[in-house]
């Protein structure tokens, strides 16, 4: 944690909100950035991954790091233009000063972090119910009771989010040093393998077509899927108003977190692919996070690191959990504050300084997302939920990084610029973005639907609150 005192914040006017306080520095927001990173994905999407092409499950987890740092650029470029907590919504209505689009960008936004945070909060229950069955302690009860623990956990998530910021940070402190211990467990136990002469590390350049669709789209279909894995970092930017100096530790902190995220992925894919035959890579296809423990389990039959293994990844859903709520209020209230959804959602607690509406408004929208998908006991609720906020957030990233070029156009000569993308990078992010969204990916047609089920929700909201805003002329005040 930064020990640098914290700068004097004046204090609101009467009539007016205060504003967010200003309590992460460079360390802490490097851990929100890392601990957003590796959540729950990397245990998700591995199995699939390597499922889909094999042994070289660790280039779709780089080329999706490529495309993940590509965009990376592009919020740089614009969160040290303009810190504010709104993130890419904020970009798009400065871009192109169309309510309707920036309206459905944030919508798509806190969408994917709210469904996001519901997945994962339906799996820390699946996992710790499964670690107590893997002890013996109890069977595994029923999706009733395993919801009721989700849900319970969200309420948990919300009275941390109100007490602070500064208590959340630190609370996704302790959770990403564990989940980033569980997969150096991963990684040391495929290495001790190895080192025995057990592994077999010719597989890492071994190419399984196990679905038939050819080199090419085998890979893009993989890292589609990476991509899940690899999208967190864009959450750091709606934290902006509560960082210390944030033109200056962004660019560094947000590229540092990524940095470490892919090199942990990569060294995770290695483990897998060597310690799991081809068979048993393609039999864990369809079962989710089973690949990371599969390795420990086979890997180290001598030691009890498959019984608490379980355990270290509730703490990993927990964190992605955390950081999304924590991202999906803060979106909220800067929308808020723009006038782009009802003043307020904007309110602040007074004594804590934190956006009550916000966290109240994305837990009601949690806990009722957790409802509905668990209410279907036959839907894999993990792929669908997660390829769908991949897909939410491709296109999202591809309207920012359009953002991004028009912004640059429209850039005042005499504002300092603190950091810029590298000549035609946002347009070359912004084809890949649009080229992995897309239906040639082998993307399911459900993930589809729940999209465009989210986004008809959107327009009826944005109706609603353009109504409101012309009623009580909020929308003559709205900040360019």
């Amino acid at each position: 944690m930064s020990t640098t005192s914290e700068p004097v914040t004046e204090p609101a006017r009467e009539g007016e909100e205060p504003a967010l306080k200003r309590v992460l520095g460079p360390k802490l927001l490097l851990l929100f950035i890392v601990g957003d990173i590796l959540g729950a994905g990397v245990y998700a999407v591995t199995g699939t991954m390597a499922g889909t092409v094999g042994g070289i499950v660790w280039l779709p987890f780089l080329l999706a790091f490529v495309v993940a740092t590509m965009t990376a650029f592009s919020y740089l470029e614009l969160v040290t233009q303009y810190p504010q907590a709104a993130g890419a919504a904020l970009y798009c209505h400065k871009a192109f000063g169309i309510h309707f689009i920036t309206f459905l960008v944030a919508f798509a936004v806190v969408c994917s972090g709210i469904t996001s945070a519901s997945t994962s909060a339906n799996v820390l229950a699946q996992n710790f119910f499964g670690g107590l069955e893997i002890n013996g302690w109890m069977d595994v009860p029923g999706q009733g009771v395993i919801t009721a623990v989700a849900i319970g956990f969200m309420l948990l998530l919300a009275l941390i989010n109100l007490r602070g910021v500064g208590e959340s940070v630190k609370f996704n402190v302790v959770l990403t040093v564990v989940e980033m211990t569980a997969l150096c467990i991963v990684i040391g136990v495929g290495f001790f393998v190895i080192a025995r002469g057990g592994g077999n590390l010719e597989q890492i350049t071994v190419f399984n077509d196990y679905e038939d669709k050819g080199l090419f789209l085998a890979v893009t279909a993989a890292t589609s899927i990476a991509f899940f894995a690899m999208v967190g970092f864009e959450d750091s930017v709606n934290m902006v108003e509560e960082v210390k100096d944030p033109e200056r530790i962004f660019p560094r902190t947000m590229l540092t977190g990524l940095g470490i995220a892919v090199i942990l992925y990569m060294l995770v894919a290695v483990s897998v692919v060597t310690v799991l035959t081809p068979t048993e890579l393609e039999g864990i296809r369809e079962a989710e996070g089973a690949a990371l423990l599969e390795v420990v389990e086979k890997g180290s039959p001598d030691f009890p690191i498959d019984n608490i293994f379980p355990f270290l990844a509730v703490f990993a859903v927990a964190n992605t959990a955390l950081i999304n709520m924590l991202m999906a209020s803060r979106l909220i209230y800067g929308m808020a504050r723009q006038n782009v959804l009802p003043r307020p959602l904007g309110k602040v607690l007074p004594g804590r300084r934190t956006p009550w509406a916000g966290i109240l408004f994305s837990t009601v929208l949690a806990l009722g997302l957790i409802l509905y998908v668990t209410s279907d006991p036959d839907s894999n609720v993990v792929a669908n939920l997660s390829g769908t906020t991949a897909f939410l957030l491709l296109c999202v990233f591809t309207v920012v990084n359009v953002a991004c070029v028009i912004l640059r156009r429209k850039r005042d000569p005499n504002r300092k610029v603190f950091f810029t993308s590298p000549g035609p990078l946002p347009l070359i992010a912004a084809v890949l973005c649009a080229f992995l969204a897309g239906p040639w990916v082998g993307r399911d047609v459900i993930q589809y639907q729940i999209a465009g089920g989210l986004l008809a929700i959107g327009v009826v909201l944005w109706a609603i609150t353009w109504f409101v805003n012309k009623k009580t002329n909020a929308g003559a005040e709205r900040q360019g």
